[in-house]
């Protein structure tokens, strides 16, 4: 039996609305994506229209999966997202394995690898030596984190200023872009510039990880005001919303450059698309839209990983769970998590490779992904009587096709980084015996 909790001064506040939500979802994807993929989506697709089409697909695929998880959040609003559904769908195991992923490497190397890039662009705007870019990062991480101590709603209102922030260059490159932009980009083809074109397909998976973290604002379930209907809503607008941002965002980019010199420039096209339309003022400008898209992301993400950690804790089921699952009753914030999931991510930042951390975590997060949407049958079949607030549009096809593209995401890793994949479910692999000691043999030990 679930432990409850000893009353309402050590409970999660139930305070953040749609808007906070939607801004999570909004600003926990919005991230360096958009701005540093289009080159890489270009030269995989081969020229602008399949590039616009390999965006399009990336998107409806992100949707599929984010309306499948809508119809589980709305049936299982519990703090911990992933993790507290794969519990309930399946069994401790499962749900304890998807957590540790998440709290150990995947979330901790995605913090680490945005504050690593945050650093690098504060060095440059301020013309910063690059032997202060680890000092730089942690600092970074460590106040945004501090931020996230005191109560919620104020993660949630900087999470909706910065996502705001980040919208006004995204708003000025679409903007310029669609309006003066005069590159011929649609009949222009980039494969007879570059030896290797990975395809359709290997452009599509860019675009996937740009779409990364929709599913993060699941983990705050237990702090959303009425989540049975608030989380599908946020999930599902919030991925519309951003579907619509990078469409017209690489459309505007092909028009005002061309594919041609996208393609030359690699992650230096936006860059120099603002400095060539703007100025150098205008160059700084979106240096500093880029930042603020980096911080706000890295709030997202620092608020919600936490609180898996926070959740597993509840239920006993890691060392130290007792410190874990404290939480300040000033401010009902898992302050102690908060502070774990922070050492985790500077010892990355000191001795790690974050962007390759991050990247072999992903064939794991789309494993799970996987199931958790084979969840949105189990659970109709386990409940068929019970009254959904949300179902599942073109239900049995959205999660089909959402499960399809998961197998497409981990068959592609596996085709591509045979050895990253083994490790990647080797760190799963570590969390085994830390399942069966903290889980199994301590209950085990239980007098009864």
């Amino acid at each position: 039996m679930k432990k409850k909790e000893a009353d309402s001064n050590v409970k999660l506040n139930r305070s953040l609305g749609l808007w906070s939500a939607l801004s999570l979802v909004v600003g926990t994807i919005i991230g360096v994506g958009i701005f540093v993929r289009q080159a890489a989506v270009l030269n995989d697709a081969g020229s602008a229209t399949g590039a616009m089409l390999a965006w399009l697909a990336g998107g409806l695929l992100t949707l599929a999966a984010g309306l499948s998880i809508a119809e589980i959040a709305s049936q299982i609003p519990a703090t911990g997202g992933l993790y507290a559904y794969m519990e309930v769908i399946y069994n401790k195991f499962w749900g304890f394995l998807s957590g540790w992923m998440q709290i150990i490497v995947y979330g901790p190397a995605m913090i680490a690898s945005l504050g690593a890039y945050l650093a690098i662009l504060l060095g440059d705007f301020f013309h910063i030596q690059p032997q202060w870019n680890i000092p730089i990062a942690i600092v970074a991480v460590v106040a945004v984190g501090l931020l996230n101590t005191f109560p919620n709603r104020f993660g949630a209102a900087f999470s909706i200023v910065t996502t705001i922030c980040k919208l006004v260059p995204v708003a000025a490159l679409i903007i310029f872009g669609l309006f003066f932009g005069h590159a011929d980009a649609f009949t222009q083809s980039v494969s007879d510039v570059h030896s290797t074109v990975g395809g359709f397909g290997v452009a599509m998976l860019a675009t996937l990880f740009a779409f990364d973290g929709w599913i993060l604002v699941a983990n705050l379930g237990g702090e959303i005001k009425n989540p049975k209907k608030m989380l599908p809503r946020a999930i599902t607008f919030g991925i519309l919303a951003v579907i619509a941002i990078y469409m017209l965002v690489s459309y505007g980019v092909l028009k005002s450059i061309g594919p041609q010199k996208i393609h030359e420039l690699g992650t230096n096209a936006i860059p120099y698309m603002a400095n060539k339309d703007f100025g150098v003022i205008g160059g700084k400008i979106l240096s500093i839209g880029i930042i603020i898209s980096i911080i706000g992301c890295m709030n997202g993400k620092i608020m919600t990983f936490p609180r898996i950690m926070y959740a597993m804790a509840k239920e006993n089921q890691l060392p130290f769970s007792k410190q874990l699952a404290y939480l300040n009753p000033k401010t009902r914030t898992p302050i102690v998590s908060i502070a774990a999931v922070l050492a985790i991510v500077i010892i990355m930042i000191c001795f790690f490779d974050a962007d390759r951390l991050s990247e072999l975590c992903i064939f794991t997060v789309y494993c799970f992904y996987v199931m958790a949407f084979f969840g949105v049958f189990i659970l109709r079949k386990r409940h068929p009587d019970r009254k959904r607030v949300f179902s599942v549009p073109l239900y049995p096809f959205t999660p089909i096709i959402a499960i399809l593209a998961s197998l497409f995401v981990i068959c592609s890793e596996i085709g591509s980084d045979f050895i990253g994949v083994v490790c990647s479910l080797g760190i799963v692999a570590l969390g085994i015996p830390v399942y069966y000691f903290e889980v199994t043999s301590k209950k085990n030990k239980t007098p009864k």
